[in-house]
């Protein structure tokens, strides 16, 4: 039986048929590239992810530890299990992308987070609540940003940081979004009732991860970027490294100490940046204004500065946004005005937030795709590490030394780091 279709003839030999069912495909999907439709839908599971597994948890800490009759402290520690188990899952997360793909991964990261939201709202005591916080923490390392960053270095190539900026515009809503959400939440349905709503909101990503997902462009007969037929010669030749020889190049270590340090510093002036200004006699609603511009800076940051990332070298780009940051560190140290305050949320945002897009983009120029996950995984398991110990960590800086000299060693701790990426350029 013959049956004509746009010039191709599908007969009863099943190796010519399936060859002929692909090249109609790829033709299909060259029209409208699937990357980019599979973007978009994972972009929009990340803003869920995010909001739910990461940013909801601050709204959660005084109604659990009212219940539990514990200190805030306490229940706060929850998060920090659950980020150290994420950087421990890390580099196993990264292993099965490589091998696997993202789609069974981020299916059964969505099915497991529903149901370790439903026993959250089933503790009774802080033990039973940071067993479950370590679940979600690998939970998070299969649903959040790796895994995208993964489909994003498989999917794209020559389009790769504006993939990337996609991808990380849509997840700079999740706080905007989440937290006012599930505060409302709280105050309605109390803490309980509104992880069962949150549980059923992020069941919403399941299908998605399960449909949508793709683990490469050859199987759709494409090359990334969807330029050509897998057949044909990719327009953009990219290295392709071991994880062991990554790992046994100093160019990785200089990369992720000095993305581990801006980690540090991020997270130490989020914790500690409304204490700051309080002391400087600031008032609460002022401070926390100032504060809640962290997100919309990060976004403008990655809109207008990532773009340029493209047509000079990401690297350099990369030193000006930790430049950036300590720019902003110095106009908090040397003016109390208001004013000052302002002009370090716009700088040191920015810089922090563009970094998120530079960070994945780097790293996929310079160890190619093929082992991405992996690679990937190792540099976010030490920078979890930074995120972990930085509350503290400025605490007890602030303890000895003073908000002032906290300021000054963040100062120091970007220079360093910034050192570390100027001289990364080669490898070795």
């Amino acid at each position: 039986m013959l049956f004509n279709h746009s010039s191709l003839i599908f007969d009863d030999d099943p190796t010519e048929r399936d060859e002929q069912i692909m090249l109609l495909k790829s033709r299909f999907y060259r029209r409208i590239y699937y990357g980019w439709i599979m973007l978009v839908a994972v972009s929009i599971t990340e803003v869920i992810a995010w909001g739910i597994l990461y940013y909801a948890y601050s709204v959660f800490i005084l109604p659990m530890a009212l219940d539990f009759g514990v200190e805030s402290l306490t229940i706060a520690t929850g998060f920090t299990v659950a980020l150290l188990a994420n950087g421990i899952a890390a580099p196993i997360v990264g292993w099965w992308l490589d091998r696997y793909g993202a789609r069974s991964l981020m299916t059964m990261g969505s099915l497991g987070g529903c149901g370790l939201l439903l026993l959250w709202s089933r503790v009774t005591n802080p033990l039973q609540l940071y067993l479950v916080m370590a679940g979600i923490g690998v939970v998070s390392a299969t649903v959040l940003y790796e895994p995208a960053f993964a489909i994003v270095a498989t999917w794209f190539r020559r389009k790769r940081g504006k993939a990337l900026q996609v991808l990380t515009f849509f997840g700079a809503w999740a706080s905007v979004l989440f937290i006012p959400l599930t505060g409302r939440l709280v105050e309605q349905m109390g803490w309980r009732s509104a992880l069962w709503v949150l549980a059923a909101i992020l069941a919403l990503t399941i299908l998605p991860h399960a449909l949508l997902v793709r683990r490469s462009p050859a199987d759709l007969g494409l090359a990334p970027d969807g330029d050509q037929s897998a057949h044909g010669q990719v327009t953009v030749i990219e290295p392709s490294f071991r994880p062991r020889d990554a790992l046994q190049e100093r160019r990785f270590w200089l990369l992720s100490i000095a993305f581990a340090i801006s980690s540090f510093a991020t997270v130490a002036m989020t914790v500690h940046l409304i204490p700051l200004l309080l002391v400087r006699g600031m008032s609460l609603d002022v401070a926390s204004t100032i504060a809640g511009l962290h997100g919309l800076m990060s976004l403008a940051g990655r809109l207008l500065i990532a773009p340029i990332g493209e047509r000079r070298s990401r690297r350099l780009v990369t030193l000006g946004l930790f430049l950036m940051q300590i720019g902003g560190l110095i106009i908090l140290l040397i003016s109390h005005w208001p004013g000052a305050a302002f002009l370090y949320i716009a700088l040191f945002s920015a810089g922090a937030g563009t970094q998120t897009i530079m960070r994945a983009a780097l790293l996929a120029e310079q160890y190619g795709a093929t082992n991405y996950g992996v690679i990937s995984g190792w540099q976010n398991a030490f920078m979890t590490v930074a995120r972990t110990v930085a509350p503290v960590g400025a605490g007890v800086l602030i303890g000895s030394v003073g908000y002032e000299g906290m300021l000054w060693c963040l100062v120091g701790l970007l220079g360093v780091g910034s050192v570390a990426l100027a001289v990364a350029e080669g490898g070795g």
